[in-house]
């Protein structure tokens, strides 16, 4: 399936707004595990769930300290789709 930035940018976003409700949706596309407290190990895990049955693929966890912004696990679902 190709990727469709726009779309997949959009239910990204969705997957933060599930795991992160109090992070304004504004601050999704900015939003790093250093800038939103609420981000911590737990808090990765369950968006990694979220993200995973959202997109329907089985991520990483090994790369899981590397997806630690919402632009970096944007790419990484990008290069998954494209690969």
């Amino acid at each position: 399936m190709p990727f469709d930035n726009m779309n997949d940018e959009r239910r990204l976003t969705s997957c933060f707004q599930t795991v992160f409700p109090d992070l304004p949706e504004t601050s999704i596309p900015s939003a790093t595990q250093a800038l939103v407290p609420a981000w911590d190990s737990i808090a990765a895990i369950t968006l990694v769930n979220v993200i995973e049955e959202e997109f329907q693929i089985q991520m990483d966890f090994d790369l899981l300290g590397e997806l630690d912004s919402f632009q970096r696990i944007l790419k990484y679902l990008e290069q998954q789709k494209v690969s």
